[in-house]
């Protein structure tokens, strides 16, 4: 049994994956069992942002443990791996808010649909990485074309229009399922199934609620941006261990971070941009460094510019939309538009 904890899979002996996925499930018990027991408890902003510091802090200290262990290079590239996905996740935080709140969703569910949507998210992330990293290590060009759709998701996120909220219950996907799945008209507390009389025959069925729709769409958000994400990662670093680590902390932290982001999300206007330029300069670091070897650019630079560009990003936006509405009040905004919503219903 001790022979087998080290045999090495994927590079890393196997009992420092099952040590790393024993801590990430002792602290999903933690957060779900101790901390959100009460299904109906409203994270508020100030918890949010305490939550995202211990989540952020914990990360931290991991990111300390690499370097201990594995290297100073391992732990510099563990902690701007860390960045980089923790600031590409604000803007799925965005597009996830767009979701909820298109779709009527009220504050005391969204933790709910956030929670299933993370546990979700990393066992995709983790099947996006292995992909990744069976790519990467049976053809160098991989690299290189990761570079090239980095550079490209990069542009398009510049240049893009921002999308309306409304757009959501146009959005093709969501007509699909209405049309090819039971999805009830309202919803039914936090339930993701209900069963009720089928239309035609009367019997019985199960339907679906606008809840599990949310759920739907949510993960494939996740998984569109996480082919951002995991190409953006591999270009800091190939070692697989460092990848999924520093994914999976950036993602556990994604729902604390929901609902403060999600409170301010009008002051946030400008860092679509900083993130826009993150993915350009990571793609072009692989072309310089990798592709043409022109230079051997350290994972620490990497970090710097992007705390450069994130931090830029956000100062500038909350700088141009200062006077605006405090969270608070975007806060009770939100639950009262939700409340009429719900009323509609």
């Amino acid at each position: 049994m001790v022979d087998f904890l080290y045999i090495e899979w994927l590079g890393k002996p196997v009992w420092m994956w099952l040590g790393f996925h024993a801590l990430i499930l002792g602290l999903l018990a933690f957060d779900l069992g101790l901390l959100h027991r009460d299904k109906n408890h409203e994270i508020g902003v100030k918890e949010s942002l305490v939550l995202t510091a211990f989540y952020l802090t914990l990360g931290l200290i991991f990111g300390a443990w690499v370097w201990w262990y594995i290297g100073p290079r391992a732990g510099q590239e563990y902690v701007a791996g860390l960045v980089v996905e923790k600031s590409l996740s604000m803007d799925n935080v965005f597009v996830i808010a767009v979701i909820l709140s298109a779709l009527g969703i009220p504050r005391s569910a969204q933790h709910r649909v956030l929670v299933w949507g993370i546990l979700a998210a990393i066992l995709l992330r983790g099947l996006m990485i292995g992909l990744g990293a069976a790519l990467v290590h049976q053809a160098a060009w991989v690299l290189s074309l990761f570079a090239a759709f980095l550079i490209y998701a990069g542009l398009k996120m510049l240049f893009s229009k921002e999308e309306d909220e409304g757009d959501v219950q146009d959005n093709a996907a969501v007509i699909w399922l209405r049309k090819r799945l039971r999805i009830t008209p309202e919803l039914h507390g936090q339930r993701f199934v209900v069963r009720r009389p089928h239309p035609q025959t009367g019997r019985p069925v199960l339907w679906l609620t606008p809840l599990a729709l949310a759920l739907v769409l949510v993960n494939g958000a996740d998984v569109i941006f996480a082919v951002d994400s995991v190409p953006a990662i591999f270009a800091i670093t190939t070692d697989t261990f460092v990848v999924y680590t520093s994914n999976i902390f950036a993602i556990l932290g994604l729902r604390a971070l929901y609902f403060a982001l999600a409170a301010m999300v009008e002051r946030f206007a400008y860092l679509k941009t900083a993130l826009a330029f993150i993915l350009i300069f990571i793609g072009a670091k692989i072309v310089v460094a990798d592709t043409f070897e022109l230079a051997h650019i350290p994972p620490w630079v990497s970090l710097v510019v992007t705390l450069v560009l994130l931090f830029s990003g956000i100062a500038y936006s909350l700088w141009r939309t200062r006077g605006e509405a405090k969270p608070e009040s975007i806060e009770a905004e939100t639950i009262e538009r939700e409340t009429q919503m719900r009323g509609r219903a």
